[in-house]
């Protein structure tokens, strides 16, 4: 059975994951430091969690649960890295699925990033959330569930 973990502090779909969930009648876990207010799902389906402070633990949590046929919706592109090890799917929020082939460099990227900040450098930061984002996430998540199921058959 296929289980969607979410990055939950600052993820914007959470309310379509849960729509998904619900539908499909999947798992879902909504995992938070508590940095951010984040209201209880009020779906059956779906379980808040909250980690501790400590610098990556909704990510550990979710790295040492993940398994194949499952999906993680995160933007943090090392914690995709880590589920794509484990077999698992991810997504980020704007409908972009994490791959073997594009994962590499979008960590490249990254640490480029943060090194030009590092340095006084002014980085472009992401991308304004929009509703085609919202759109394509959906679109995509719904895709990716299929995928997964095909695959834990």
């Amino acid at each position: 059975m296929t289980t969607v973990y979410v990055d939950g502090d600052a993820c914007p779909v959470r309310d379509e994951v849960l729509r998904v969930v619900d539908r499909l009648e999947l798992k879902a876990y909504i995992v938070t430091n508590g940095s951010r207010p984040i209201l209880p799902p009020r779906s059956p389906n779906a379980s808040l969690i909250f980690v501790g402070q400590e610098p990556d633990a909704a990510d550990n949590w979710i790295a040492e649960r993940i398994a194949t046929a499952d999906i993680c919706v995160t933007g943090d592109i090392p914690l995709a890295g880590r589920c794509l090890a484990k077999g698992a799917l991810a997504l980020s929020p704007h409908g972009h699925i994490w791959t073997d082939d594009n994962i590499g460099s979008a960590l490249a990227g990254r640490d480029i990033s943060r090194h030009l900040r590092e340095i006084g450098e002014t980085t472009s930061g992401p991308a304004p959330f929009t509703k085609a984002d919202r759109s394509r996430f959906l679109d995509v998540l719904n895709r990716l569930v299929e995928t997964a199921r095909r695959g834990a058959s």
